[in-house]
């Protein structure tokens, strides 16, 4: 009977929680419920820390290296086109990169932001891919907390932007990572094309700073709320939980910084693999 009513009081709990959902993405792949995401990041978590290392334990490494090549530059183009829609729907058409609320009308300019939005928050699944090549290349080292973390937090967090929130300053940090997705999975390709190509990749070493400086730009940007007098933002926790993320990996991007650029040394290994990765190794 008490296990009834705890069951009871959550699911009404739950219901006058959802009620204050964007009705916009209603009909949307995922957007019913968090359970459906849940399910799948927790399946691919399982699976590249425990099934995925049992299977490949005694065979040998899958050569994905045209897969990888086609992986690589299908993201930068998916990527450079939702840069391209982030800035159509609000941060080239209007926002001003302070205080910017969500729209929740029905505007064509709205719906637009919606959908991009959205599209970045599936593109999150797909490059669960990312961790999934490395279990079927036997490269076990690179599947570092850092890396499943990151690659599980961002679309598991992202349902609830998108679900309540789909537009306004939070989704700066969005845009930003897509831009720096296009630099980056145009080095991996590359790398995936082979010897021929790798003295086009100089700027390897600059990777770093690239996402070092991306942090610093999604910090400042979200912590500048705390310094305005008012800005009517319809969810501050949302700003709280991105403040929160960018800090955390700003600072483990400083400390692998330190140590690989002004100590000279190498970093910790989970620090290495999980930040700055090449993944033809």
């Amino acid at each position: 009977m008490a296990l009834n009513n705890l069951t009871l009081k959550a699911a009404s709990l739950y219901d006058e929680w959802i009620k204050d959902a964007d009705p916009r993405v209603d009909g949307y792949p995922l957007m019913a419920s968090p359970f459906p995401q849940t399910l799948i990041l927790g399946a691919y978590i399982y699976f590249v820390t425990n099934l995925g290392p049992k299977f490949m334990e005694n065979r040998k490494p899958f050569d994905l290296r045209q897969l990888m090549v086609f992986y690589n530059f299908i993201v930068v183009a998916l990527s450079i086109y939702m840069t391209y829609e982030f800035l159509m729907s609000g941060w080239a058409t209007g926002y001003t990169y302070r205080c910017d609320i969500v729209d929740y009308s029905r505007s064509p300019m709205a719906l637009r932001m919606v959908r991009a939005c959205y599209l970045y928050y599936f593109s999150k699944f797909i490059e669960l891919l990312d961790t999934i090549f490395f279990v079927l290349r036997k490269k076990n080292a690179q599947i570092t907390f850092l890396h499943v973390f990151h690659h599980t937090i961002m679309p598991w967090t992202w349902w609830f932007g998108v679900k309540f929130a789909p537009g306004g300053l939070g989704t700066f940090h969005g845009m930003l990572n897509c831009v720096v997705h296009v630099i980056m999975y145009t080095y991996y390709g590359l790398c995936c094309l082979g010897p021929a190509y790798h003295k086009y990749l100089w700027w390897k070493k600059h990777l770093t700073t690239i996402q070092l400086i991306q942090f610093i730009m999604v910090t400042v940007h979200i912590g500048q709320i705390y310094f305005m007098d008012h800005c009517p933002y319809q969810y501050p926790i949302f700003m709280f939980i991105i403040w929160l993320y960018g800090t955390l990996f700003l600072i483990l991007f400083m400390h692998f910084w330190y140590h690989a650029y002004t100590r000279g040394k190498r970093p910790p290994k989970t620090l290495q693999n999980g930040i700055t990765r090449n993944k033809t190794e």
